[in-house]
């Protein structure tokens, strides 16, 4: 069980290295101009969507796993399952925003993007305190 624990945190991490850097480029290619650009912008986000999202998509079974192996006991396993379900929700908009660049059909400035950008950040420090100190 502890491999699956270890290959876990594996593939949260590189999950959310994918969703820090993924909006990051979303906040570039809201700012430029120039077609080749942003098309090369778009070729990024699809390339690192398509790679992370099996990453996502591990890191989530093998935490159900986890989940199966030790049990579904405490609050804060509710709230930080609140908070996975988010993310998933989170990745799959981050898909669709990918998919309104390429379609040309932006509507969002680079500084909605700055601030879209931090969400998965609040998500991991909540995360990793409710998974640490387990408070309830």
């Amino acid at each position: 069980m502890l491999t699956v624990k270890a290959l876990h945190i594996i593939l949260v991490v590189s999950w959310f290295a994918g969703l820090f850097y993924l909006p990051r480029i979303f906040v570039n290619h809201a700012m430029v101009e120039d077609t080749a650009t942003k098309e090369r912008l778009a070729m990024m986000e699809r390339k690192l969507y398509g790679f992370v999202t099996p990453i996502g998509i591990l890191a989530v079974s093998l935490g159900l796993w986890l989940w199966l192996g030790y049990g579904f006991a405490g609050g804060w396993l509710h709230v930080k399952t609140t908070l996975v379900i988010f993310l998933i929700a989170y990745h799959l908009y981050c898909g669709k925003l990918m998919r309104d660049f390429a379609a040309g059909r932006n509507t969002r400035s680079h500084v909605w993007y700055r601030v879209f950008n931090e969400v998965p950040v609040v998500v991991l420090i909540a995360v990793v305190f409710l998974t640490v100190l387990k408070p309830f």
